[in-house]
């Protein structure tokens, strides 16, 4: 297998029309940030490219005078993939946006499916620009909202300025009931520092290690309390100033977040995480973890859409790191019991 670090990482762009991805996107082509980044868009005509900015078009790929490349999904995203990657001189990353109404499962499953884009590539970060003031009527009315929010590793929430704080922490407590994991960013017209939405490295699996218990907690999606295994999901009975969260779950969506410290055994954790996509993916939105294999003084990673998985070590565990096991699981309807049992099984005693 190739190695992660030479791979290009690609971040999936999402959002609902109107949502302000097309700020984002004209900025990432037109700011001198000095990266060179290749944008693909579905339609050219949705972004409005300054014209003046284009200093040379091949085909459908139009070179931006800040060394950035866009180019327009016509057909298939692989073939594209593909074209890019034999362009002289690499790109630092690609950013693929998917339409308004698009469910990002798909478009991420490509960087998983075809194995030259595997190769060459590696999906690096799912981004989800949501509109503060519509949102929480887009959840309501459309289920791919939903998925973008439940999606996404990162979340831009834009358009702040005009809702009230009330509102504010309303949107907010919508999103972290869905989703309590990703990044969020709150944004005026898409004003967030390029580097934290681009190139966020392993889609920020150290965040999800950080994260504290109290947090999840707070975050909502765990009234049926059935285990005490210190897991991160049992209730104190305190109200976080979160908003009072629990409120808000989203009776759609679920997470649930495992850790362990006693090391997993990887020839029983392998094949169960396999079977357990192959029989439950569907329900199964993204599944994401670092794991301390026994015996192995690397960090295991691994993320997954639905069925598809990729996995790799990453790194040397850190003499001063805890070397604990941390999965997360964010899906419909998941089979709750079934994947904490599971798991447990992996873990050698």
């Amino acid at each position: 297998m190739p190695d992660a670090a030479k791979k290009i990482p690609v971040t999936v762009l999402t959002g609902y029309l109107g949502a302000g991805k097309t700020t984002l996107l004209n900025r990432i082509l037109s700011e001198n940030h000095g990266k060179k980044y290749a944008v693909i868009v579905n339609e050219f005509g949705e972004i409005g490219i300054d014209n003046d900015l284009i200093i040379g078009a091949d085909e459908e790929v139009f070179e931006m005078n800040n060394g950035c490349v866009c180019c327009t999904v016509r057909g298939d995203l692989v073939r594209i993939i593909d074209r890019l990657m034999k362009r002289k001189g690499k790109f630092d990353a690609i950013i693929l946006e998917t339409t308004g109404l698009a469910d990002p499962a798909p478009v991420a499953q490509t960087f998983f499916v075809d194995e030259d884009v595997r190769d060459k590539t590696m999906l690096d970060a799912v981004v989800t620009v949501a509109d503060a003031k519509w949102l929480a009527d887009r959840l309501k009315d459309a289920p791919e909202a939903n998925n973008q929010i439940a999606f996404a590793d990162v979340i831009v929430l834009n358009k702040t300025d005009l809702v009230s704080k009330a509102e504010l922490a309303e949107v907010e407590a919508r999103i972290r009931g869905i989703n309590p994991y990703a990044t969020l960013h709150r944004t005026e017209r898409c004003q967030v520092k390029l580097s934290d939405v681009l190139e966020r490295g392993a889609f920020d699996l150290d965040r999800i290690l950080e994260l504290e218990p109290e947090f999840l907690e707070g975050a909502g999606h765990d009234h049926h309390d059935h285990d005490h295994h210190g897991h991160d999901h049992h209730h104190h009975g305190h109200d976080h100033a979160h908003g009072g969260l629990q409120h808000f779950h989203d009776e759609d969506m679920q997470s649930l977040s495992l850790r362990t410290d006693k090391p997993v055994d990887p020839s029983k954790f392998m094949p169960w995480l396999q079977d357990l996509v192959a029989k439950d993916g569907e329900k199964i939105l993204r599944s994401k973890g670092i794991l301390a294999f026994k015996g192995d003084d690397e960090r295991y990673v691994f993320q997954g859409v639905h069925m598809m998985l990729e996995g790799d070590h990453q790194r040397k565990w850190k003499a001063d790191e805890p070397r604990e096991s941390r999965l997360v699981f964010i899906g419909r309807e998941l089979p709750e019991q079934k994947i904490r049992d599971g798991f447990e099984r992996t873990i050698v005693t």
